[in-house]
């Protein structure tokens, strides 16, 4: 549409592009888009005073999540409500990434507890859609935890992890980062293998998003 319009420069950097540019649909993108479950117009302008009031909310679950002495079922709790609010709200992702929260859900998804590792999966995903985020999730160590999960997790938890995987996968020095991670390739390769639709669905738009990389 951006061309068709007359357009001959990139939308994002505005630098020009060749007469007959070659075009190359991204697959892992859309498949990152599918899966994001759009807000509504009405949602979207909903008043400042609610927007106010998911963020004073969100500080609390922050304030649960990242404390000592919260059990796993008040984790749980702060979990599961934040993966709501930072799946519709920008802010709130920004404001999560920047409390510290993203250690205390890295060390969730170390449990053995896999409803736990679950939800903290999915607010990592959520976090990483956040450009500004991609690379300092693999940075804090997200990679190992993602591959770990690759392995021995449940059947959802896997077909996040792969998702997550999709999503850094975006930012083109990650795909280098994970790509010469021991195991990374070969976990999604065997989950490609061997697992359920949706893992074969995610670790195939994991591999093919890697592969855009030609080291990988």
């Amino acid at each position: 549409q951006w061309i068709d319009s007359g357009n001959r420069t990139c939308p994002i950097t505005k630098l020009p592009l060749s007469e007959n540019p070659s075009l190359i649909p991204n697959h892992a993108l859309r498949s990152l888009i599918s899966n994001f479950a759009h807000v509504s117009p009405k949602e979207s302008s909903r008043p400042r005073t609610q927007q106010e009031h998911s963020q004073s909310q969100s500080q609390a679950l922050i304030s649960t999540l990242i404390s000592r002495s919260s059990s796993n079922a008040s984790k749980l709790e702060s979990l599961t409500r934040l993966v709501r609010l930072t799946k519709r709200d920008s802010l709130i992702r920004r404001k999560v990434t920047e409390s510290g929260a993203v250690r205390a859900a890295l060390d969730c998804v170390d449990s053995c507890n896999q409803v736990l590792q679950e939800k903290s999966l999915s607010l990592l995903l959520n976090l990483s859609l956040e450009d500004d985020n991609k690379v300092g999730l693999v940075a804090d160590g997200v990679i190992r935890r993602i591959v770990a999960v690759l392995r021995v997790g449940s059947p959802d938890c896997k077909a996040i992890a792969a998702t997550l995987l999709t999503s850094l996968a975006v930012v083109e020095v990650n795909k280098a980062t994970i790509g010469s991670y021991p195991d990374a390739i070969s976990a999604l390769v065997y989950l490609l293998r061997v697992g359920n639709d949706r893992e074969r669905k995610e670790s195939a738009t994991a591999l093919y998003a890697l592969c855009s990389f030609m080291d990988n």
